[in-house]
């Protein structure tokens, strides 16, 4: 038998009081989860690389044991593909003078870049950077990566849009948070997929000697590389020789960085801070 007043209206008043109370509790936590900003890792320089300092770089992969390099500045603007060893230049192509170089990535058989304020793209042959076609978009061009099916770019804000390779046009896109923080002015950026870890996205930050980690799934901010320090100031042409150049070779999971105009590009290793240079 049951005491009649186990379900008297003031005792259900107070469980359900008690109920939402602990709901909103756990409602605050992870709301005060989601503000923590993300950790904080350190590097390890594991191997230096040639670079020009004639190139102002805005997109930069590894693929084959080569560098591929897009280069900015109007009538300077070039697509390199470079030994890494040596530097030496293997294939050069240069742009109209009316365009600014940036982002530029692999797909298949072609090359893509786009440029800053043009509204212009091109798909060059990998091979041959042969210029196969070209193609409009909406807004700047600043970073490009790739997944296993889509394109990503950055435009300098705190988004990054997914793309349909065959047109071009944007399938979805995620806003970039460090907790609840947008983090604009997304730059050169590079998809870096690892065993135990899935894919993230590699993000320079304009005028920033950090890289953010980030999901692609919701765009937050999984931990930051700080960089700082990695090229003596005296070393840097100006004030806009800055971090700027992300590659990554899945094969032997070796992680590459270099700026604008920088003499030198870095293999590092990702480690906790303050575990050295």
């Amino acid at each position: 038998m049951f005491s009649s007043d186990s379900y008297s209206p003031w005792r259900l008043a107070v469980r359900c009081a008690a109920i939402f109370r602990t709901l909103a509790l756990a409602g605050l936590l992870l709301q005060a989860a989601g503000a923590f900003a993300a950790p904080v890792l350190g590097y390890k320089v594991v191997a230096k690389f040639p670079h020009s300092t004639e190139s102002y770089t805005e997109g930069f992969f590894y693929l084959n044991g080569m560098f591929y390099e897009g280069t900015g500045l109007k009538g300077h603007s070039e697509v390199l593909v470079t030994l890494p060893e040596t530097g030496k230049v293997l294939q050069r192509l240069e742009l109209s003078p009316q365009y600014f170089g940036e982002g530029i990535i692999d797909w298949g058989p072609n090359l893509y870049e786009w440029t800053w304020q043009s509204h212009i793209g091109f798909i060059y042959d990998r091979f041959s950077l042969r210029k196969i076609s070209q193609f409009t978009y909406d807004g700047e061009g600043w970073g490009m990566t790739r997944t296993a099916k889509q394109i990503v770019t950055s435009d300098g804000t705190s988004i990054l849009r997914f793309r349909d390779p065959a047109t071009f046009k944007e399938v979805r896109h995620i806003v970039v948070r460090d907790g609840k923080q947008p983090v604009d002015q997304l730059n050169e950026l590079e998809y870096v997929e690892t065993k135990g870890h899935g894919g993230e996205i590699y993000a320079n930050v304009w005028h920033s000697d950090r890289i953010a980690r980030i999901s692609p799934q919701d765009g937050h901010v999984i931990a930051w590389i700080d960089l700082t320090g990695i090229l003596p100031d005296d070393q840097r042409i100006n004030a806009e020789s800055v971090l700027n150049g992300i590659a990554y070779d899945a094969q032997h999971d070796r992680l590459f960085v270099t700026g604008k105009q920088w003499p030198t590009i870095f293999e590092i290793k990702v480690v906790p801070r303050g575990s050295g240079k």
